[in-house]
């Protein structure tokens, strides 16, 4: 079958790759080829069923800040397409997004069923195939007519494509990356990016649910500081940390995993944690509060929460600094007032492995920045091949900034092969 263009990857950044640029491009033939049974499938599950659409952070160099891997490539397209774009993209058609109080956007249904909805009615309108089932198993240039056309073939031996353009919207998926390896791309390796933290701890243990803010500083070894320190940066984070029947989960979490992708994947997720439950206080500035407590509180030092930090975990750093139950803070010594300010202050918890974050995997890893064009989202080896989401080297933390890189990248793809024919028509006419 012959197309213009077509779309490998039926999920979010291929159909809004595939609605731009047939409306740019109405008399052209685009298809999308999605290898499972159904299209959309990420979107679905992704925000609980609500579908975290984008994040309410409307300066391009803000915006970048939340991405461990794209944030200085990322700058120019957010220039051109961001969270604003985005925004008025669905308001456009009918649906509404409204901002969490922590900047996350969900369509006011809060089902991520309508933005199915709106890309399923969107191809419909446009007249966009879609092809499920088709899974891509080889790629190669063909010369027809003197001209170059992109060879599909897919799991289906008795059906092919043929296209001028390719757009490669695949996500983590390594048998395409391999075949895109063989046609002179460089690949870096997936690791896991969006994750929580396991942890066997005295500390947090029968506490599920409890959230507090805290920061968190990762403690790495000297070797494996200076072997990551110019890559990763200081691995720390702040923000909302949730206890779970595991461990530690949470935004501060979250956005750690993120940053240190590679470093906890090299450590084998066996690392340490160093947490501040009481970011506004220092051990010392701690410290000097308790002594000065002494003389005030009468009760005993586990029933006097004398600072804003949940009952249950006080309860647990408590017990933890070797102070009883019926002690007194009159009783209680400087040792342990000193031992209670670090546990509060610099805990140390030891992390023992990874759990998946919800559906919602995310990955490091993919076709290599340097190798595409920017402004165009077209490889720099390949021309007209385009790429756009997870399939590249650029993931983000969580709270709809991966939709957001893949709303980006679906555009400027979809608007550089719309330059691209252009061009080529006035060639052809000249």
């Amino acid at each position: 079958m012959k197309f213009d263009i077509v779309i490998i990857g039926g999920g979010a950044a291929g159909f809004y790759t595939a609605i731009h640029v047939a409306e740019a491009n109405p008399d052209l033939r685009v298809a999308i080829l999605e290898r499972g049974k159904e299209v959309l499938s990420k979107v679905k599950i992704s925000g609980g069923g609500r579908c975290n659409v984008t994040h309410a952070v409307f300066d391009p160099k803000e915006l970048t800040s939340s991405y461990p891997r794209g944030e200085k490539e990322l700058l120019g397209p957010f220039h051109t397409y961001a969270s604003g774009d985005t925004v008025a993209f669905f308001e456009e058609r009918g649906i509404a997004l409204k901002i969490e109080e922590d900047g996350r956007m969900f369509p006011e249904t809060d089902s991520s069923q309508t933005i199915i909805d709106c890309f399923t009615a969107e191809t419909e309108r446009l007249g966009i195939k879609v092809f499920t089932k088709s899974a891509v198993t080889n790629i190669f240039k063909e010369t027809i007519d003197t001209e170059d056309y992109w060879q599909i073939k897919t799991s289906d031996e008795n059906i092919s494509y043929c296209t001028k353009y390719i757009v490669m919207a695949t996500g983590s998926n390594p048998k395409i990356w391999n075949l895109l390896s063989k046609l002179g791309h460089t690949i870096t390796p997936p690791v896991p990016s969006l994750f929580t933290f396991n942890i066997k701890d005295d500390r947090i243990k029968d506490i599920p649910g409890l959230s507090t803010e805290a920061t968190i500083t990762v403690l790495q070894d000297r070797k494996s500081a200076k072997r990551n320190s110019a890559s990763e940066g200081n691995l720390f984070s702040e923000g909302p940390l949730l206890i779970t029947h595991w461990g530690m989960s949470g935004p501060a979490i979250l956005k750690l995993s993120a940053w240190g992708a590679r470093v906890f994947q090299e450590c084998k997720y066996q690392f340490k944690i160093k947490i501040n439950w009481l970011p506004e206080h220092t051990k010392e500035t701690l410290l000097e509060f308790f002594l000065a407590s002494k003389d005030t509180e009468k009760k005993t030092v586990l029933n006097t929460r004398v600072l804003a930090i949940p009952k249950r975990l006080w309860e647990r750093l408590v017990s933890a600094s070797s102070i009883e139950n019926t002690t007194t803070w009159a009783e209680v010594t400087k040792k342990q007032l000193d031992k209670l300010a670090t546990q509060i202050t610099e805990g140390v918890f030891q992390v023992d492995g990874k759990s998946t974050f919800k559906e919602e995997f995310v990955t490091a890893g993919g076709v290599q920045l340097k190798e595409l064009h920017f402004k165009t989202y077209e490889s720099r080896i390949l021309p007209n091949l385009y790429f756009a989401g997870e399939i590249l080297n650029i993931d983000a933390v969580t709270g709809g900034f991966n939709f957001q890189s893949a709303w980006t990248g679906g555009y400027m793809a979809a608007q550089g092969i719309t330059n691209n024919i252009t061009e080529n028509k006035l060639k052809t006419v000249s």
